[in-house]
């Protein structure tokens, strides 16, 4: 009972953020840069996150 008139569920985009900066990782560990990859994971996922809630909040 949220109190809302819209019922659809809202998007999540968190969870790129977290395999952004995981896969980030293991990659940068591979090209022996692994805080380089996690920051470049991280940001990709952030942005993805990003694209995800402009889009959750076009939808309502």
């Amino acid at each position: 009972m949220s109190g809302t008139e819209n019922d659809q569920p809202r998007l999540a985009g968190g969870i790129f953020i977290a395999f952004g900066l995981l896969i980030g990782a293991i990659i940068g560990v591979a090209m022996d840069q692994p805080s380089a990859g996690a920051v470049m994971g991280m940001a990709i996922g952030s942005i993805v996150a990003v694209l995800i809630w402009v889009m959750d909040r076009k939808r309502r």
